[in-house]
C-alpha cells in the first residue's frame, strides 16, 4: 500500500534589507503571498532614504553648485569650460596627425603595454600598494576640491 505524504510549504517570512548608495539607503521588503496555480507570489517593495552620511559628505555637484552661485566665480568655471573643450579638440588633433606618420604609432602601442605592465604591477597587484594608490587618489580629489 502507497501513501502520498503532502507537506505544506510555508512561505519564508517577509525579509527587509538595506543597501547603502551614494544619496541614502534603499531599503527593500518582500512579501511572498500564496496562490493555487504557482505556489508563491514575490511582491517587492522599494524605498530610498537619505542618510545623514550622504548628507553631511561632501560631493561634487554642491561644490559645483556653491562656486557657481558665487558671480565671480561663474566666469571662471565658462573659462574653464571653454578651456577644456579647445584642449580635448587641439589633442584629439595631434593624437590624429602623430597616428598618420608611418612608425610612431607601433612605438607608442609598445611604450602604453610596458607602462600599463608597470603600473599593474606597482599599485594593482598587491594590497598595500591599493591602498597607497587609493590614498593617493583621495589626496589628489581633496586637493583640488579645496578640502
Amino acid at each position: 500500500m502507497a501513501s502520498i505524504v503532502v507537506a505544506k510549504l510555508h512561505p519564508p517570512p517577509p525579509a527587509i534589507t538595506g543597501r547603502q548608495t551614494l544619496f541614502g539607503t534603499v531599503h527593500t521588503s518582500t512579501l511572498f503571498v500564496p496562490t493555487k496555480r504557482q505556489g508563491h507570489l514575490a511582491i517587492t517593495a522599494k524605498a530610498t532614504s537619505e542618510s545623514s552620511e550622504s548628507l553631511s559628505s561632501p560631493s561634487v555637484v554642491k561644490s559645483v553648485k556653491n562656486i557657481w552661485d558665487n558671480p565671480e566665480d561663474r566666469i571662471a568655471i565658462i573659462g574653464l569650460g571653454i578651456a577644456a573643450i579647445v584642449g580635448f579638440w587641439a589633442s584629439s588633433n595631434f593624437v590624429a596627425a602623430i597616428d598618420s606618420l608611418p612608425l610612431i604609432p607601433g612605438v607608442f602601442e609598445f611604450i602604453g603595454i610596458l607602462f600599463s605592465s608597470w603600473f599593474v604591477y606597482r599599485y594593482l597587484l598587491f594590497k598595500p600598494n591599493r591602498q597607497e594608490l587609493f590614498q593617493g587618489i583621495n589626496r589628489s580629489i581633496s586637493d583640488i576640491l579645496g578640502q
